[in-house]
């Protein structure tokens, strides 16, 4: 029995049930109801194709280990995450990486996913190559899910070549004046008063723009701001203790009062595609991917 198999039987086809990673954002969406069954998603790096740039992987791998693999071929994927997080958990989430300007949406990463369905059977959504897929495009409705829809088991990734350098940076500086100095900048933050930016690509290139950043003011940082942990679109306004990524609309800010309220007509349609995957509920029942939280 392969490790899959074993996954579906484990998640079985009654009770409620949910994939436990690494915990790392366990609050994400409001905890699972008490008494939900957890399981483990199977583990560990199947096949790497550096040719094809491509990665199968288990969903249960720590996304520490997926690195690892990855480079000494001098690749990366698109995956972001706090230490101990778990790739499934990751794309469960569904947050782009800081890095987004230039490594892409998360919900490029995922080619293929092989899950386990509410009803206990197992079912493949995507393909190896975009070209031979048809009908919808079931990766992308599950990146940021939260394990509602479906459980995934083993899934496919592509693969990008990883920068050859990398530095972050910051100053009491507008970011636009960042946008004038730099090309394509992999990240800009903005809290109101410091703007953080992280250069990325061949060496020659980083250096050459960190020397421009340090004549505006900038000066180099051990990595990116510790963010606050509610995310928002932007509003138009950086509210204190807030921070903005520049050119995505994503507020990071400290968690509110009051959660914002999901428009109806995109409520109930995410109601519609939850029953028809999931008809009795028993998917990480409790968890809302329209309710962010710490």
């Amino acid at each position: 029995m392969n490790a899959l198999d074993t996954f579906r039987d484990a998640v079985g086809e009654s009770g409620a049930v949910c994939v436990r990673g690494g915990g790392t954002r366990w609050a994400v969406g409001g905890l699972p109801r008490p008494g939900t069954r957890e399981v483990v998603a199977p583990s560990g790096v199947k096949r790497h194709d550096p040719a094809e740039m491509i990665v199968s992987v288990g969903a249960g791998t720590p996304l520490g280990d997926l690195r690892e693999v990855l480079r000494p071929t001098g690749q990366e994927t698109t995956l972001d995450g706090p230490d101990g997080c778990t790739v499934g958990g990751v794309l469960a989430v569904g947050h782009s990486s800081l890095r987004r300007a230039r490594v892409g949406a998360l919900t490029d990463a995922l080619l293929e996913a092989n899950c386990v369905g509410a009803n206990g059977r197992t079912f493949t959504a995507g393909g190896p190559t975009v070209k031979n897929v048809t009908g919808y495009d079931l990766c992308r409705l599950l990146v940021g899910s939260l394990g509602t829809l479906a459980l995934m088991g083993e899934v496919l990734l592509r693969t990008r070549p990883a920068p050859e350098h990398a530095m972050w940076l910051e100053g009491e500086v507008e970011p636009d004046e960042v946008a004038a100095a730099c090309y394509r900048p992999s990240c800009v933050l903005w809290d109101g008063t410091t703007t953080s930016v992280c250069l990325e690509g061949y060496q020659v290139d980083v250096v050459e723009e960190v020397s421009i950043l340090r004549r505006l003011g900038f000066r180099e940082v051990g990595g990116s701001p510790v963010l606050p942990p509610f995310r928002a679109r932007w509003a138009g306004n950086v509210p204190e203790g807030a921070v903005l990524e520049i050119g995505t609309g994503v507020l990071h800010q400290p968690l509110p009062a009051d959660l914002p309220l999901v428009d109806p007509a995109v409520a109930r349609l995410a109601g519609r595609v939850k029953v028809s995957f999931d008809p009795t509920g028993r998917l990480n029942p409790g968890r809302d991917p329209y309710r962010e939280a710490a």
